[in-house]
């Protein structure tokens, strides 16, 4: 398989250090506690991966969440299991530590987009350092990582000096609407807390971490025609017909705001015809059109990226600016659902990074670097945005083609993504101690 090298260099120099010479011996306690639970660490990455977790399978997002929960009682902490019938999903995972220190926020989630009918089910070892299996980056792996770094901490003592609220969602893959009720234990636990860490695997590479997401929103176009024999279309009481209206208006879209940097809109579906069915649940629909009858309706479903709100309301203005310019004997109206909001790189998040920045070259492991925005995601971190003082993502565990059958795993970083959370944990602690 295709490796990232850069990926690979960085894990292989990372184990061979063998001297951690800029961290503490309460920080190499950390270390040497992962290190011996790796192999458990590793069981419960397969344990977990071999359930299938697909969003619409609520047994198994539950018995995932199951594992977990009885995982984070061993640290002492509260857990508990948020019902998710009320946004029609299975639900989430929330456990609780401490009362002092800084409130950290841990994010990670529980369910794949591998349903059971995928044939996409197992973990499989490929070689000494690495493995596939659904969800195995995407991110059970980021949910071990969390537990393990916690584990650390409480084996040296020092999970008391913070306050820890770990949510895993059961639906990042395919989110229960509406939002306000899929996403109001995540909000209100970062209303609470001071940082926030999300455990996604990010670009894949352990030089990098995400300190800004863009958001998305859906969007839906809807246009109507005069219906006609097709040789007639083009005539001044008849006009141009649904299709070319929504040709005009994408193309429109195209040329007005492609290339603006961060920004992205995608038509990800089209009916047209002379009549239009469109299943907005199972993201589907059908058509019916003759090609000798001007066609009197177009549906278009798709979406819109941006990293800031104010990018998106200058986007959303272009767009709906432009479908109001209707061609003769037409009509068109677009209508926006707001999804992930944007997290902007704020000033916050970067001086987190420079922690894991210099967290990592102490353990020896290299540099860490923003990711490129226009790379990562929408991810639930971002519901974080405008509630937390600082907030970093992408501290997961590593590999390739996520949301694929071939989704692999770099084993290697289990470890040492572990290591650097936990020692971000730990500085994180202590530097509200000195303040």
């Amino acid at each position: 398989m295709t490796k990232k090298i850069s990926l690979t260099a960085t894990t292989i120099f990372f184990l061979a250090t063998s001297v951690w010479a800029q961290i503490s011996d309460a920080e190499q306690a950390l270390v040497d506690t992962i290190d011996e639970r790796r192999e458990y660490a590793l069981e419960l990455l397969e344990r977990t991966v071999n359930i299938n977790s697909g969003s619409m399978n609520f047994d198994g997002v539950r018995q995932v969440g199951q594992v977990f929960m009885d995982e984070f009682k061993k640290l002492n902490m509260d857990v508990e299991w948020i019902d998710g019938s009320a946004f029609s999903r299975a639900g989430h995972v929330i456990a609780r530590s401490g009362s002092s220190g800084p409130h950290i926020l841990m994010i990670g989630h529980l369910d794949t987009v591998f349903e059971p009918e995928s044939p996409f089910q197992r973990f499989k070892r490929v070689s000494d350092t690495e493995a596939t299996g659904p969800g195995i980056i995407d991110m059970k792996g980021g949910n071990v990582i969390i537990l393990e770094a916690l584990n650390a901490l409480r084996e040296s003592d020092l999970l008391d000096q913070l306050t820890i609220t770990v949510l895993l969602i059961g639906d990042e893959e395919s989110s229960g609407r509406p939002f306000s009720l899929s996403r109001k234990h995540l909000i209100d636990a970062a209303d609470a807390a001071d940082i926030a860490l999300g455990f996604e695997d990010g670009d894949g590479n352990p030089g990098t971490a995400v300190i800004a997401r863009r958001g998305y929103t859906d969007w839906t176009l809807s246009v109507t025609g005069q219906p006609a024999h097709s040789s007639q279309i083009f005539r001044d009481d008849i006009g141009y017909g649904a299709v070319y209206e929504t040709a005009r208006i994408l193309n429109a879209f195209r040329e007005s705001l492609a290339g603006e940097p961060n920004l992205t809109f995608n038509p990800g579906l089209i009916l047209g015809g002379t009549t239009v069915e469109h299943d907005t649940d199972n993201k589907r629909g059908k058509a019916f059109g003759k090609s000798n009858v001007i066609a009197e309706f177009t549906t278009v479903a798709g979406d819109l990226r941006t990293l800031s709100l104010e990018q998106l309301e200058r986007a959303k203005e272009t767009m709906r600016d432009i479908v109001s310019q209707s061609l003769t004997g037409t009509n068109a109206s677009i209508e926006f659902s707001d999804g992930y909001p944007p997290l902007g790189p704020t000033s916050g998040n970067r001086q987190l990074l420079s922690l894991l920045d210099q967290i990592s070259q102490d353990l020896g492991a290299g540099p860490v670097k923003a990711v490129d925005p226009a790379r990562a995601g929408a991810a639930d971190i971002s519901f974080t945005a405008g509630r937390v003082d600082r907030a970093l993502d992408g501290l997961g565990l590593m590999g390739d083609f996520g949301h694929t059958v071939e989704e692999t795993a770099d084993l290697t970083t289990l470890p040492s993504q572990t290591k650097r959370a936990a020692i971000l944990l730990a500085r994180l602690a202590a530097t509200y101690r000195t303040n």
